[in-house]
C-alpha cells in the first residue's frame, strides 16, 4: 500500500485566533475544492453557514454542487479561522476517507504550528481519530465530544489555549446538522 502525502498547505492567515484539525482530507476526486473540507457532502461549511450567517448554504455555490472557495477563505481570513491536520502522511488501509481505515505515518508537528500562529487561544478537532492524536501529542485526556480542556490541562509548555472536540462534520456521524451547529456556536462566543 502506497502512502499519501498531505495535499494543502496549511492555511494560517495572520492573527489566526483558532486552529482546526482534522485527520486527513478524502481523496481528490471527492473534493469540489481544494481547500479544507473539500468533500460536497460533508458539513463543516453549512455548519459555519448556519452559525455565522443563519443560512447553511451561505458558503454553497448555487445550482452546483461545491463550495465557494474564494468567499471561504476570505471568511476564515477575516475571522482568524486557520486549518491543517493531524497527519502528513497516511496510509488508506481501505480506498475510503474513513478515520476507521485510516494509518497515520507521519503525525502533524501541532507545538511548531501553533508557534506560527502565537495570537491563536483554540484549538479544535473535528474527529475522533484527529482528537486522539492532539491528546498524544499534548499528553492530555481527551476532552468529551462538544466540550473542551482548558490550558491547565494540557502540557505546561504548550502555549495558552483550550482543546475542544466538536462532533464530526461527516454526515456519517449520526447527529443531525442544527444540533451540530448548536456545539461548534460554542467556539465563536
Amino acid at each position: 500500500m502506497t502512502t499519501e502525502k498531505h495535499p494543502f498547505e496549511p492555511f494560517l492567515p495572520e492573527g489566526a485566533r483558532i486552529l482546526f484539525l482534522g485527520s486527513f482530507p478524502p481523496q481528490a476526486h471527492r473534493w469540489c475544492m481544494p481547500f479544507y473540507y473539500p468533500n460536497w457532502i460533508n458539513d463543516f461549511w453549512r455548519i459555519l453557514g448556519l452559525i455565522h450567517f443563519g443560512n447553511k448554504e451561505h458558503f454553497c455555490v448555487p445550482d452546483e454542487k461545491r463550495f465557494d472557495e474564494a468567499a471561504i477563505r476570505a471568511f476564515c481570513t477575516r475571522e482568524g479561522l486557520a486549518f491543517y491536520d493531524t497527519a502528513c502522511e497516511v496510509r488508506r488501509l481501505k480506498g475510503n476517507a474513513s478515520d476507521a481505515f485510516l494509518e497515520v505515518i507521519t503525525p502533524t508537528d501541532i507545538p511548531a504550528l501553533l508557534a506560527r500562529i502565537p495570537l491563536c487561544h483554540t484549538l479544535v478537532t473535528t474527529g475522533e481519530k484527529a482528537s486522539q492524536i492532539v491528546a498524544q501529542t499534548f499528553g492530555c485526556p481527551v476532552p468529551p465530544v462538544g466540550g473542551f480542556i482548558p490550558h491547565s490541562g494540557l502540557d505546561p509548555e504548550s502555549p495558552p489555549l483550550r482543546f475542544y472536540r466538536m462532533p464530526s462534520t461527516s454526515r456519517a456521524y449520526p447527529l443531525p446538522l442544527e444540533k451540530k451547529a448548536e456545539a461548534y456556536r460554542k467556539l465563536f462566543k
